[in-house]
């Protein structure tokens, strides 16, 4: 009966999601910062957006305007997010640190090195929140594309009580979405090079971060005051 249920809610629950969400944030004003620099990778390209994992859902969203690729982690909950994603127009890529973590990451290089956009959760399925894993630095390295992060916030939204505090944008609020610099990572680095540039890009997500909450009146969205809907 389990497996009946979640064979079923598959089919229904992914179609209504993307139904809803189109509706839902068509009603949320974007602003966009700094926009020559996603036209520049692109006019270049493309490349490897990297976000952290609390802004998942709404960056499904905007960023289907840019056909690619998704790493999605390979758990059953995980097959939700790859449904909504192949609806939304990307491939999927099944994998995490923890599970099929280097086959998932040779099957991006080839998507990328194709051509394709890749789209990667920088601090993993798992965490800990807004700690850089290193795949993406590797499918940079491999690939020859940069690394574009991307992060945003919300003036009204809900955070759930999951592990990274995933936001929801509530109808009608305001969303600031910020690009960070371009950064390439030349192959064939020593562990410690490697550390370096993880280090590099984690700081610039998290000031970009700060950046992004402080421009709708917030210090960040997972203080314990942020919890629920504000």
């Amino acid at each position: 009966m389990a497996d009946l249920l979640y064979r079923a809610s598959l089919a229904v629950a992914p179609r209504l999601y993307v139904t809803l969400s189109r509706l839902w944030f068509a009603t949320c004003r974007l602003d966009v910062e700094n926009p020559d620099v996603i036209r520049q990778v692109m006019a270049d390209g493309g490349g490897i957006f990297v976000f952290w994992h609390y802004s998942f859902l709404y960056i499904f969203h905007h960023l289907h305007r840019y056909p690619g690729v998704v790493m999605v982690s390979a758990s059953r909950d995980g097959e939700y997010i790859a449904r909504v994603a192949a609806l939304l127009g990307f491939r999927t890529v099944r994998g995490s640190s923890h599970r099929r973590g280097p086959r998932a990451l040779r099957e991006l290089v080839r998507h990328v090195r194709r051509g394709r956009n890749a789209g990667v959760v920088g601090d993993g399925s798992q965490g800990p929140p807004r700690r850089l894993q290193a795949g993406c630095l590797l499918l940079a390295a491999k690939s020859g594309r940069p690394i574009l992060p991307v992060v945003w916030a919300a003036s009204h939204y809900r955070a759930f009580r999951s592990w990274d505090r995933t936001v929801l944008p509530m109808p009608f609020s305001r969303i600031h979405l910020l690009y960070g610099t371009p950064m390439y990572v030349p192959d064939g680095l020593s562990s410690a090079e490697l550390e370096q540039y993880r280090l590099e890009l984690e700081e610039e997500m998290n000031e970009l971060y700060r950046r992004a909450w402080r421009k709708v009146g917030r210090r960040c969205h997972d203080d314990a005051d942020a919890r629920e809907e504000t």
